[in-house]
């Protein structure tokens, strides 16, 4: 499941100087004491969102990565070494104008060819593989438990189950209740959300007729001569529409919204939640079979000619590496980057065999970071993942992995893939796990969404409204620890750029040990109120920076 927020509604100082030759050293003091930073009391500007993640907390009280710094002060015209990024996920648009430029392809592969030319098992694997096939939609992996299971434990209670199975039985009573919550909740939000539809539209056009404007605030709104009932009961409507939404946007967006998150649940019951629904049909594999390899295609794309289920992915790699300063849309966080595309994840829960070979082919394949912006809480084979990462991690590769957004205590809650052996201790050390951050220096500075744990979460990087690459040479908004973990890929691949030496150990302790920090108690969960000290939320304590990461990094490399 990819692990971008699909809540619609949300209640919503230091020098440096380079040595004259040489290899360039860094002397610089590394930003701190954050907590005497003042507060940021007004809206950011249109052009201040868009690229909140790259700014600066001391000078812009925007809770970005300080990434602009970084590259004005420290990087500047260095040349760095080039470093393959694996973006694991729903595919990539490889051919968008923002990251043609920067899309691996693999050196050792003729085109078209319908040949290995490599002999690595992927028959013209250009620019990464597809193990989904033509496959795009799937089943929770609960639901998938739960038609696995039920012929076996139908009917049957504790007693009646043999000692040996008794886990298994338990799994699967687990699974069945969590299909139970969530199907009602997403017939019931379908509903729900089709009657606010309903009533925005009929609200929205009567205001529309009476302002003579689509675009209307919400102070224009309080003004119309609302001299009727029905026209009151617009207004009154509409206003309390507004208070769901950001600053800035409109009633035409939170339709779209509102239509979105509609087709979101209708996707819910449709595919993740049909017991009737089988979407691996198409692929041919055995998937409680590691030693079946033989599925898959080159089209990192997908299927869909119109790249609609490929926008997560797409979403992720212009995070990381969307390409800099072409005067295009936007600006990655990394140059020197070269984006492996590796589609695993559906429309769905992943399969635990898809994301096992497909970590292992990134790493095969000279990728030295890999992004997974995915997870879910069940899981049929975890140590097939968890022997992949240590796989990457024998082969000196490290992975940034999303939390996830449904708020919640990973200590107390497992969730896959993970690199801890029963949520307790860590089986390597090349694996960290981010959370989200807001753009609100203050209260609300970890998204409401965002999963936290002392333990199982390492850091926290901006995951909300982030803008980046979409399908079809578009750009847009998405929110998510989805997309605060490629944000610290990007720095990981800067860092393993310009210093080569460091193992992706030393790179995962540079990202925890030199970000910011902060004293303050914050908001977490969508439960409210619900409140804890910003340290105590991850095992860091910290907000991944990329100027303090380069300085430790120059430090360490010595």
């Amino acid at each position: 499941m990819n692990f971008s927020s699909n809540k619609i509604l949300v209640t919503i100082a230091s020098s440096m100087i380079f040595a004259s030759c040489g290899a360039p050293s860094i002397l610089s003091t590394p930003i701190a004491n954050i907590d005497t930073i003042p507060l940021k009391n007004i809206d950011l500007t249109d052009a201040q969102l868009k690229n909140w993640g790259l700014q600066d907390l001391v000078s812009d009280t925007i809770p970005g990565m300080s990434v602009d710094k970084a590259y004005n002060e420290i990087i500047k015209n260095r040349k760095g070494q080039t470093v393959i990024v694996g973006v694991i996920d729903s595919g990539v648009d490889i051919e968008h104008e923002d990251l043609k430029g920067v899309v691996w392809t693999n050196p050792k592969e003729i085109k078209g060819n319908g040949k290995d030319d490599d002999n690595n098992g992927y028959i013209d694997d250009i620019y990464g593989w597809n193990f989904l096939g033509d496959a795009e939609d799937e089943n929770l992996e609960y639901v998938r438990i739960i038609k696995k299971l039920k012929p076996k434990y139908a009917g049957k209670n504790l007693a009646s189950v043999p000692e040996a199975d008794r886990d298994e039985y338990q799994q699967y009573i687990e699974a069945k209740a969590e299909f139970e919550k969530e199907y009602q909740e997403a017939t019931g939000s379908k509903m729900q959300y089709e009657q606010i539809l309903q009533q925005s539209k009929l609200s929205h056009e009567a205001i529309v007729g009476a302002t003579g404007k689509e675009d209307y605030t919400k102070e224009e709104l309080l003004k119309v001569d609302a001299d009727t009932p029905e026209m009151q009961q617009h207004v009154a409507f509409l206003a309390q529409m507004f208070g769901f939404m950001d600053p800035g946007d409109t009633i035409p967006e939170f339709i779209k919204n509102i239509t979105e998150g509609i087709e979101h649940f209708t996707e819910q019951l449709n595919y993740n939640l049909n017991l009737d629904f089988d979407g691996r049909a198409v692929v041919g594999d055995d998937v409680d079979d590691i030693t079946d390899i033989n599925y898959g295609n080159g089209n990192v794309m997908g299927p869909d000619p119109k790249k609609k289920g490929i926008k997560h992915g797409t979403h992720v790699a212009g995070i990381i590496a969307a390409e800099r300063n072409n005067g295009k849309g936007m600006n990655g966080i990394a140059q020197n980057v070269k984006i492996m595309a590796v589609r695993a994840v559906p429309n769905g829960d992943e399969y635990d065999k898809d994301i096992a070979l497909a970590i292992r082919y990134a790493v095969d394949n000279g990728a030295k970071v890999i992004n997974t912006s995915f997870g879910k809480y069940y899981s049929t084979h975890p140590e097939w993942v968890r022997e992949a990462i240590q796989y990457a991690a024998s082969k000196d590769v490290l992975i940034v992995n999303a939390a996830g957004n449904e708020g919640l205590n990973l200590d107390q809650k497992a969730s896959f893939p993970s690199d801890q052996l029963d949520n307790t201790s860590e089986v390597t050390n090349n694996f960290i796990t981010i959370g989200a951050l807001n753009y609100k220096y203050g209260s609300d500075l970890i998204a409401n969404f965002s999963n936290y744990g002392k333990s199982n979460v390492d850091a926290f990087a901006p995951g909300v409204k982030i803008w980046s690459t979409t399908p079809n040479n578009s750009y847009a908004y998405l929110q998510g620890t989805s997309m605060a973990a490629p944000a610290v890929a990007g720095v990981a691949a800067l860092i393993r750029s310009y210093y080569p030496t460091l193992k992706a150990s030393q790179v995962k302790q540079i990202l925890m040990d030199s970000g910011l920090s902060t004293k303050a108690t914050v908001n977490i969960g969508t439960d409210s109120p619900n409140i804890s000290a910003f340290s105590e939320l991850s095992k860091s304590g910290k907000m991944v920076n990329l100027y303090n990461a380069m300085i430790m990094a120059d430090k360490m490399s010595k």
